[in-house]
């Protein structure tokens, strides 16, 4: 089947929240390195929304779970922060700017195909960093829409269902081999883009995984 919409995970494949983050904390005046403290929040993510999905934890937004993370990391840490600079700490999700090649590739892309986000973002913070970003999407899509995160094959599925679509002419653009994963065992097709520097000149960024498509710039991402 030829692919005939394109939906995109959004944090790190589309926009850098690493250095937005690290310099929300810098702005924050915090103790601590603000790119440690930024892959510390980071890397609570994964495991709170496995809480969500495993039914442990009642359904909360991107911002509630930002905010939960945020407080179990300054507690183990020992650092104190207002409630109204914590709530400030987590709008900085909402200003993330996109990686250079962002916005020239999905309007490239947008000529033949259907463009859209498929990210477990909160739909209110998707329409904040498409507006932040100048990004145009057809459609903005998230988990939240069937209320469990990636990689539950029910967000995977919503793509198509929701664009009248069948799943095999659907390609989840990544960066992130676990998200790809997801959506190839729900029978979309996939494209890695690599993004060597989501975790910063120090990261190890992963492996080239099994995709349909791979490119290390949107502008470049060739389609069958």
């Amino acid at each position: 089947m030829a692919v005939r919409a394109l939906v995109f995970d959004v944090f790190g494949t589309l926009v850098d929240w690493r250095s937005g983050i690290s310099e929300a904390f810098r702005a924050s005046g915090l103790e601590g390195d603000p790119g440690e403290l930024a892959d510390d929040w980071r890397s609570r993510y994964v495991p709170i929304l496995a809480e969500v999905n495993d039914g442990s934890r009642p359904w909360g937004g991107f911002d509630e779970l930002h905010l939960a993370t945020l407080d179990r990391l300054l507690a183990e840490r020992g650092l104190d922060l207002p409630e109204g600079d914590r709530h400030e700490l987590v709008r900085g999700w909402h200003r993330l700017d996109p990686w250079p090649d962002v916005r020239e590739g999905l309007e490239a892309l947008r000529r033949d195909r259907v463009v859209a986000t498929l990210s477990n973002g909160s739909l209110a913070l998707l329409v904040d960093l498409a507006r932040h970003g100048d990004l145009r999407f057809d459609a903005i899509l998230s988990a939240e829409l069937v209320r469990v995160y990636k990689p539950e094959p029910e967000v995977y599925l919503a793509a198509p269902r929701l664009l009248g679509v069948e799943p095999g002419e659907v390609m989840l653009v990544a960066c992130h081999p676990w998200d790809l994963a997801g959506a190839r065992k729900a029978g979309l097709k996939t494209g890695f883009v690599a993004r060597p520097l989501e975790y910063g000149p120090e990261g190890d960024p992963p492996d080239s995984p099994e995709a349909d498509a791979a490119c290390a710039d949107l502008r470049e991402l060739t389609l069958q």
